[in-house]
């Protein structure tokens, strides 16, 4: 398969929007964002690469594009391609600012503990990411696997406390740490897998619950 490089472009910039927002862009963000006059080009690309295996598109969805895994690695390799940008390594370094601590394990599954110790650095160029990332927790689990996060990934974590409803955060109940979609609506606060094997965490009301950040990308190792 081979990609132009437009098509490449947009789904480089699904990726970024969808780890920052945690949401897909628009018809109509993809026109401005490309130049395109008409909705009819926009969706035009996004067939082609739902046919290329990249993307799936979802009927009747006014955003319904989610990245298949294929699509998130290509995204992946051109924004490493535009930026210049290698693999990772995980030397330690000497008080390098674009050193990201890995602060251990975070559960895309069921909710694991998570160590407070750094495990290691990794090397790494913060403004690939938006928002910025903070710090590193290494994915154990598959439940967040049609997001394109996968067991053994390095996900990026901008730490707040705040969070929207649709946006990937890492979570902690009572003591565990897990990374789901966040959804807040009338009865309160779910934790959703992107895997149907999974079921939604409903957040209880007396629980020790709590945002510690943003995903806002991963690190995956060739």
């Amino acid at each position: 398969m081979s990609l132009t490089d437009l098509r490449r472009a947009l789904l480089a910039f699904l990726h970024e929007r969808l780890a920052a927002d945690g949401l897909p862009p628009s018809q109509q963000e993809i026109c401005a964002r490309f130049g395109f006059r008409q909705n009819r080009s926009a969706g035009y690309h996004l067939q082609a690469l739902h046919e290329d295996g990249l993307i799936e598109l979802l009927p009747g969805r006014a955003r319904g594009i989610r990245l298949r895994p294929a699509g998130v690695r290509e995204a992946q390799a051109w924004r490493a391609e535009r930026d210049g940008w290698d693999a990772p390594s995980s030397a330690t370094p000497a008080a390098n600012d674009d050193a990201l601590p890995v602060l251990g394990r975070v559960a895309a599954g069921a909710p694991i503990g998570a160590d407070p110790d750094a495990e290691a650095h990794v090397v790494i160029d913060r403004a690939l990411f938006s928002p910025r990332p903070d710090y590193l927790l290494r994915v154990k689990g598959d439940s967040m696997r049609e997001d394109g996060i996968f067991d053994g990934d390095l996900v990026a974590v901008h730490r707040t406390r705040e969070a929207r409803s649709g946006q990937v955060v890492v979570a902690r109940l009572g003591d565990e740490i897990t990374i789901k979609r966040l959804r807040i609506d009338a009865d309160g606060i779910a934790l959703l897998p992107r895997n149907p094997d999974y079921a939604p965490i409903r957040v209880p009301a007396d629980v020790d619950f709590a945002i510690e950040g943003l995903y806002c990308g991963l690190v995956r190792s060739a």
